[in-house]
């Protein structure tokens, strides 16, 4: 009870404090995290936070799968993505190469590791989640076309790596008799599951919306109610025939927008509230973690990993991606540079340290938590200088012509 009433009062005293603080730079995971280092980090924390109960667990997971249906319901881009980045060269080329760069990094700097266990890694702190700089994709100064890319990236990246996430825990921890084999079979059945339950559940929810709509028999706030529940909805009926929740979800939020336009949006605005207020929750467990996990200090393979994932394993394979695109160089770089980590990785960390044994789970929050905390840094201050550039570069452009 004690902890509820300090997490309330701290996001009450955020939100009245909210613009001032976004003028001095600090964002709303920056607060929390800070919160959830000083208030349940350490051996004295005036708040207990237990991350390894099953609980914990089942509401990181639910947090993901309303997280994935959000991200598939603000992806606006889906229809652009082709025009803005050459037939889906971030999601399709340059995502995967940076995975298995990622795992090839870490078994230059961890050697003796399992390629499981980096595998786990890779995918776990390369998702871009734009949170941490969302006033950029407001930026006006930014070219319209790297904020739409990074949006569609942000939107979908996710979605695509969880069901590859789950196979690598899965051969992890995997009990003794299953195969190889058995392990793929589960997770191609556990996905075909998942997009039948999400395809369908969303193109009927989006059948009965706009005839609910159209017939007058829910106003906004019923409407809004229903939003709500699709995420929550799509999690437990897949997981219950034996699917993937999040991928059920992340589908469901594809087919639920594509099928309930030309609606407005304005339904789902509780829904993404709700995302909105669990990623802050997320982002004080994170705290916690950073804390709990660094107590002892932090290794320079560690350090080398994390700024590897932001530059080189990411830069490369997204600026090779878009050679040959209509983007210019100054834009290759944007889109390079700007792959904050967040949530995503968080939840993703968070759902790997519940899992897996002691020693495992400990070297991914480590990995997860350096990346995470140096693009908090790296990307925050970046982005106002990035934006400056792009807008002298058009004026001059607007000069010369």
């Amino acid at each position: 009870m004690v902890a509820a009433f300090i997490l309330l009062s701290l996001l009450f005293v955020w939100s009245l404090m909210s613009d001032r603080m976004s003028r001095w730079s600090i964002t709303a995971p920056i607060a929390f995290a800070v919160a959830g280092a000083v208030l349940a980090g350490g051996d004295q924390a005036a708040i207990h936070v237990d991350v390894d109960t099953h609980t914990f667990q089942r509401c990181v997971e639910i947090v993901l799968a309303v997280m994935l249906f959000t991200d598939a319901t603000e992806a606006r881009g889906y229809e652009r993505l082709g025009r803005s980045v050459g037939e889906g060269r971030l999601l399709g080329l340059a995502l995967p190469a940076s995975i298995v760069l990622g795992t090839l990094v870490g078994a230059a700097l961890f050697p003796g590791t399992s390629w499981w266990l980096l595998a786990v890694a890779a995918l776990v702190v390369m998702p871009a989640d734009l949170a941490p700089v969302l006033n950029l994709l407001r930026d006006e100064r930014v070219p319209l076309r790297v904020r739409a890319a990074l949006n569609v990236e942000g939107g979908f990246n996710d979605g695509l790596i969880s069901p590859f996430f789950v196979f690598c825990v899965d051969n992890l921890v995997s009990a003794e008799g299953e195969t190889f084999a058995d392990l793929v079979l589960n997770v191609v059945r556990g996905a075909a599951y998942a997009v039948l339950v999400g395809a369908a559940l969303g193109l009927l929810a989006a059948w009965l919306v706009r005839r609910a709509r159209k017939a007058g028999w829910a106003g906004p706030v019923g409407l809004r109610a229903a939003g709500l529940a699709l995420p929550f909805l799509a999690y437990t009926a897949s997981s219950s025939v034996g699917g993937n929740g999040f991928v059920a979800a992340f589908v469901t939020g594809l087919c639920y927008t594509r099928s309930a336009r030309p609606a407005d949006d304005d339904h789902l605005r509780l829904v993404h509230d709700v995302s909105h207020l669990m990623a802050l929750a997320v982002w004080f467990a994170f705290g916690v973690l950073t804390v709990d996990e660094f107590a002892h200090g932090i290794s320079l393979s560690v350090i080398a990993y994390a700024v590897l994932a932001l530059t080189v394993v990411r830069f490369v394979p997204v600026v090779a991606a878009l050679t040959g695109s209509r983007f210019s160089g100054a834009e290759r770089a944007a889109v390079g540079w700007f792959g904050p980590r967040g949530v995503t990785s968080i939840v993703f960390a968070v759902l790997a340290y519940t899992q897996l044994p002691d020693g495992e789970a400990a070297f991914v929050v480590k990995v997860t938590c350096a990346t995470v905390l140096l693009s908090l840094v790296a990307h925050g201050v970046t982005m106002e200088p990035i934006a400056r550039w792009f807008a002298r570069r058009a004026s001059q452009d607007a000069g010369d012509g």
